[in-house]
């Protein structure tokens, strides 16, 4: 019987390689072609381009297991099973199978006492219930009941619970079918089905099948490429295999909570302990998969998420009564727990350390007076936080507008969040989608600019490299339609001289017409021919490699144009550090 976390990963992908799935490494948690995420979080997102019907150079049958970040539920977090980090188990058909094999291999994999041996008896499933824009998936339905599941255990839901996308206005999108265990508690009322909230039935994978693309005007087409796309999360199965009653009473939190309560001045845990002892393992394990992939804390973007998680874990750790810094040592037991899965976590251990600790200490300065002032602040008003002291507290005392949100409702007051915007505004530019906790999953923008900028984005980096050195490397990259961000080694500002030089370069190269041309290589083969694969380990085997003329050759999966030509005429428009030894180049199209 599978026991462990290792054990399931194993299973599942010797499941699915016997069903002739090629095994594909996971990707980092920072989205490399995907402006519409701050973090991967799904399985699909670096498979995008594949999604999209670029062919995939490990074929048409591709399974994995990715370490994803989700902030979408960071509310959520402490109770039985909301994760901000997890890792997902996934399998894809990219225009092969569909519906059928789908369905009756993940009943396969979840009852047969080979793998899973769940009973089946059990096993309650959610199909789409149709309306105007597409109809009821009776196929799906029909399938499950050829499998033995009866009419009573398959129920029809609407698109809110049984609709997969699209993330934006356009793109691909369609129904899919959930799976749930129905763990023998009684139901909480007569209406009670797989979703309700009391806990009854434990969701456990989700096949989606997309099928359509919905278009400007609001019309779902069938897609000449269906694909399928799968997600079970290791964690939440684990738990369930187990009969726990949470996530965090499994291998992969013990260690963790157990430190925890072991450093804790507090002699007796009740429910609300226990929900702040979850919220610090959950958060401190993310932000350890984040410095590990090399972000560290800012007030910008991905930085910005990394500094909030970590303030709200050592703010818990107040509530627990533990009151010297303890970060660092969580880190160890997090890094301990996945070394040798995740190598890069064991390769900068050092830097996490450090940058966690860095944090840590730069909060706790004020973080007494903080709360001080917050009590203040709550004895002088009725029912809100006023938009000036929420920004006061940020400014002064370093509190994510989150934060003072949390500490607010605790008091059974609300903060006027819009005021705060309009206040942050008048001080600096900080990310929305950050402040707001927004992370949109799905297709990433492959219109036709988009595409213009990232095929200008390779001749950025090898023109970089060509002013600075061969030593530039990308450390990240956000495109959209109307610009492109781009993130690289450096230890300075670049001169005006050197960004003319950059502009330059890449401009030639546009009107020299260079062809841009597409091959598939293993990764050896692609470094032996120069190609530059910062990447590359996240494609597997064999690997897409791009060649603009004999200037730049790159290891990628986005989108790119067939000649330098469609580019347009190339402009740097800022230039800035977003971290130590990092620096950022904005840019546009004229």
């Amino acid at each position: 019987m599978i026991k462990t976390r290792k054990e399931l990963i194993k299973a599942y992908l010797e499941f699915f390689k016997g069903k002739k799935h090629a095994v594909i490494p996971g990707a980092s948690l920072i989205p490399e072609n995907d402006p519409t995420v701050l973090f991967t979080t799904a399985g699909m997102h670096p498979l995008v381009p594949f999604l999209l019907g670029q062919p995939h150079p490990s074929g048409k049958r591709l399974v994995n297991v990715q370490k994803c970040i989700r902030t979408g539920d960071i509310e959520e977090v402490g109770d039985t099973n909301h994760l901000t980090f997890f890792e997902m188990l996934g399998n894809w058909s990219l225009g092969d199978y569909f519906k059928k094999e789908a369905i009756e291999w993940s009943f396969e994999f979840l009852t047969e006492k080979k793998w899973l041996g769940l009973s089946a008896d059990k096993l309650n499933v959610t199909v789409f219930a149709g309306d105007k824009d597409a109809p009821r998936d009776e196929e799906s339905a029909s399938i499950w009941q050829s499998l033995g599941i009866p009419k009573e255990r398959i129920f029809y839901l609407p698109k809110a619970d049984n609709w997969w996308g699209p993330a934006g206005l356009t793109g691909p999108c369609g129904p899919d079918t959930e799976m749930f265990i129905d763990n023998g508690q009684k139901a909480c009322c007569k209406e009670c089905k797989p979703g309700c909230a009391c806990g009854k039935y434990f969701e456990v994978w989700n096949d989606v099948f997309m099928q359509y693309n919905k278009t400007k005007e609001g019309k779902y087409d069938l897609l000449k490429q269906k694909n399928v796309d799968t997600g079970m999360g290791v964690e939440r199965t684990i738990a369930m295999i187990l009969g726990k009653k949470s996530v965090y009473e499994t291998e992969l939190f013990l260690p963790i909570m157990n430190h925890i309560k072991k450093i804790s001045r507090l002699k007796n845990f009740d429910e609300k302990h226990e929900k702040s002892a979850r919220i610090i393992a959950d958060h401190l394990k993310a932000a350890t998969f984040i410095l590990g992939d090399g972000i560290v804390p800012s007030n910008l973007d991905r930085g910005y998420v990394l500094r909030r998680l970590i303030r709200k874990a050592i703010r818990h750790g107040r509530l627990l009564c533990i009151n010297e810094n303890f970060t660092k040592d969580i880190v160890d037991i997090v890094i301990d727990i996945y070394k040798s899965d995740y190598h890069e976590l064991s390769t900068h251990a050092k830097t996490i350390r450090e940058e966690i600790e860095k944090e840590e200490e730069r909060f706790r300065e004020v973080l007494e007076n903080g709360l001080k002032e917050f009590e203040r602040i709550v004895k002088r008003t009725q029912k809100k936080i006023s938009a000036k002291d929420a920004f006061d507290l940020y400014q002064s005392y370093g509190f994510p507008i989150e934060m003072t949100r949390e500490m607010a409702k605790e008091k059974n007051l609300i903060v006027d969040e819009e005021g705060f915007e309009k206040e942050f505004e008048k001080h600096q530019e900080l990310s929305r989608t950050a402040t707001k906790g927004i992370f949109r999953s799905g297709l990433a923008d492959y219109s036709i600019e988009t595409t213009k900028l990232h095929t200008a984005t390779h001749l950025l980096a090898q023109a970089l490299r060509d002013v600075l050195g061969n030593q530039i490397q990308q450390r990240g990259s956000n495109i959209t339609a109307e610009r492109l961000r781009f993130d690289f080694n450096f230890d300075r500002k670049l001169t005006d001289e050197e960004l003319k030089k950059v502009e330059d370069i890449i401009n030639r190269k546009i009107a020299e017409k260079l062809k841009v041309e597409r091959e598939e290589m293993t990764v050896d083969e692609a470094r032996k021919k120069g190609a530059q694969a910062v990447f590359a380990a996240r494609y597997g085997e064999k690997v897409s490699v791009y060649s603009i003329g004999k200037y730049s050759k790159e290891i990628c999966a986005g989108p790119h144009v067939i000649n330098t030509s469609e580019i347009g005429h190339f402009k740097i428009i800022k230039e800035e550090s977003v971290a130590a030894g990092i620096r950022r180049i904005k840019a546009i199209l004229e």
